[in-house]
């Protein structure tokens, strides 16, 4: 019988026991319907999501993110819309959850207010690329507002038009002192060009894998996840419906359930309704390339990665990304 103690020599074993003991429990959360941008590929917008009723009392929010962490919530993953639209809900969160905040980047945060507060800043590919799809020049601004701050990273979607040009936009990262996580476009608007080919995810997989070779520093990533991520494959499984991790708990009436993420729960603005998954509902699940979701579909598949030591320890590396990615352990 194959046993983590078993597969691992000490130094693996410390590290899985270092994350081990996180129990996260997470959920996502729509703080607001409104955004700055209007980006062409948004599910938030494209789906629909965002025609609920904002809930604007505050008192409101605060009972309502008390009663989630009586529901055994110890992440609070906020998007949006865009969340900094709406300072005073971003803090009734971070006084009370350990809390991630998503966002562009074109409104900077209050250090003081929130000192430790781990930001993701969104990048759609490079500059024209963000012109295109976003409609301006985005880390123009971000990088300025985010310069060296140790608790923000940059999430990264590439794009088909981007394969064969990341590195500039690493180095770019590099030079204004953060880090960056790299995930896909999922293109749910179709816009023309932006749909991926097989070979270029082929190419893109080794294209990640030079970047974080070249950046380990820069680049918070795996090789693993890279695969996983391009290929929609994981252990002879494909990334589907039926496999995704990511599903709010209360609408999850499948069978047999698959391994999910424990009261895992995607709430809108109106603190009321509840959305399928972690993107939308009008999503076909063969085309999603959500990097979180794919993270969180080799996290809770522990027991498939114990057939041998290198499958367990490209778990543990995928482990180890999302707990510096919201801020469980130090990058």
């Amino acid at each position: 019988m194959k046993t983590i103690s078993s597969l691992l020599d000490k130094q693996w074993h410390d590290r899985y026991k270092r994350i081990s003991t996180l129990n996260i429990r997470s959920s996502i959360y729509d703080v607001t319907n409104r955004c700055n941008l209007r980006c062409k590929g948004c599910f938030f917008f494209s789906s629909g999501e965002h025609q609920v009723e904002e809930e604007t009392d505050i008192k409101k929010w605060e009972d309502f993110i008390d009663a989630e962490k009586e529901r055994g919530v110890n992440l609070a993953i906020l998007i949006g819309g865009e969340p900094t639209l709406c300072m005073d809900r971003v803090e009734s969160f971070y006084r009370r959850l350990p809390s991630y905040c998503a966002t562009n980047g074109l409104i900077k945060l209050d250090r003081k207010r929130f000192p430790d507060l781990m930001v993701g800043i969104s990048l759609w590919g490079g500059g024209e690329d963000e012109k295109i799809l976003r409609g301006r020049d985005t880390f123009a601004i971000s990088s300025k507002n985010y310069a060296g701050d140790p608790y923000t990273y940059y999430l990264y979607t590439i794009t088909p038009k981007q394969v064969g040009k990341i590195e500039p936009v690493i180095k770019q990262i590099v030079d204004v002192g953060l880090k960056v996580h790299l995930q896909l476009l999922s293109n749910d608007e179709s816009v023309d060009g932006f749909s991926w080919q097989p070979s270029e995810l082929k190419d893109l997989r080794s294209e990640m894998d030079g970047v974080l070779d070249r950046y380990p520093r820069t680049v918070i990533s795996s090789k693993y996840y890279h695969e996983v991520i391009t290929t929609g494959m994981m252990m002879g499984r494909n990334f589907c419906w039926n496999e995704c991790p990511s599903v709010t708990e209360s609408l999850d009436n499948r069978k047999p359930q698959p391994r999910r993420l424990i009261r895992f729960a995607r709430w809108a603005a109106d603190l009321k309704t509840v959305h399928r998954c972690c993107t939308s509902a009008t999503r076909d699940c063969s085309t999603c390339k959500d990097g979180a979701a794919h993270m969180s579909w080799i996290m809770v598949n522990k027991r498939e990665h114990m057939k041998s030591t290198k499958d367990l320890q490209n778990w543990i590396e995928v482990y180890e990304m999302f707990a510096k990615l919201y801020s469980f352990i130090p990058w």
